[in-house]
């Protein structure tokens, strides 16, 4: 299947404990490359979101962000540092013995340092994580689907595109084909004048001008590249339609068509062949730069 590695997805939860924002993103990249960022309230479920991610893309680089908004206000625990409030009690009635201070350590006091009472939050509770980790999971789970929508529609444009690249190159594969065919004819038609101009000026020996002629004529057949590269298209035709990730085994195929077109130019014979070798490879070309594109 023709799909890009190209989308994004947005959404957004109002659950009764927090409000959920997920956000999705892909881009190319070689393999599959994720990056999960949660809030530390999911921190130990960064692990299953990025599971999620790894069942639904198979290539491409994916950010999924995640962020949370508690809509409950937190409770708050209040604690005193009983060592450092004892510690400046001891310090103020050594200052009333040396004259050096009146009055005592007042309430109000203990605020003017700030590690002498300590506020904090509480953590959420056990059911309120569960609950909130379950809405997030559904939230990326939408998220992640819309993504690969995305990412289909894309490659239906890539796919149109492909295909027009690929007739284009196929038809080329066929003119070269019949150029091979007539370069060959003129190949075998010099020989044999040349032949008939060596028998005419001294005795030759003949099973050997046979082996010769043939020779020639076997290194110009190219019967064998033109059945791959007939091959590799079909091929292309049927991994575009499977429904499997098909960028990299296209990538590949790309290669070996390129290698068996470099073989057609150099043994094909004839006067429009350097044309026809350049115009395939200028398609290969086009080709493997859209499917690395392709998921």
């Amino acid at each position: 299947m023709i799909k890009s590695m190209t989308g994004f997805a947005s959404v957004s939860r109002d659950h009764e404990l927090a409000n959920i924002s997920v956000t999705a993103r892909s881009v190319n990249h070689r393999y599959l490359d994720v990056q999960v960022r949660v809030p530390q309230l999911l921190a130990e479920q960064e692990v299953e979101l990025r599971g999620l991610v790894q069942r639904m893309v198979q290539r491409g680089r994916v950010e999924l962000t995640v962020t949370t908004r508690v809509t409950k206000p937190p409770a708050v625990e209040v604690a005193l540092n009983e060592s450092l409030v004892e510690a400046l009690s001891a310090a103020v009635e050594r200052a009333h013995e040396r004259g050096l201070a009146t009055g005592g350590l007042a309430s109000s006091d203990l605020l003017r340092f700030p590690q002498a009472v300590v506020v904090r939050e509480r953590e959420t509770d056990e059911v309120s994580r569960t609950a909130i980790q379950a809405a997030v999971a559904e939230a990326v789970g939408t998220a992640l689907r819309e993504l690969d929508a995305m990412r289909m529609r894309e490659g239906e444009y890539l796919g149109a595109d492909l295909d027009s690249k690929r007739a284009k190159f196929a038809d080329l594969v066929e003119r070269l084909a019949t150029t091979a065919e007539s370069g060959q004819a003129e190949l075998v038609a010099r020989l044999t004048t040349r032949v008939g101009e060596l028998r005419a000026q001294s005795v030759v020996d003949e099973a050997l001008v046979a082996q010769e002629v043939v020779r020639f004529a076997g290194r110009s057949d190219v019967s064998e590249e033109l059945a791959r590269l007939r091959g590799h298209l079909a091929h292309w035709l049927v991994l575009a339609t499977s429904p499997g990730p098909c960028g990299r085994k296209l990538d590949f195929l790309l290669q070996e068509m390129n290698r068996e077109v470099n073989t057609l130019g150099a043994k094909i014979e004839g006067a429009e062949v350097s044309e026809l070798i350049v115009a395939a490879k200028a398609e290969l070309e086009k080709l493997r730069e859209q499917t690395q594109n392709v998921e």
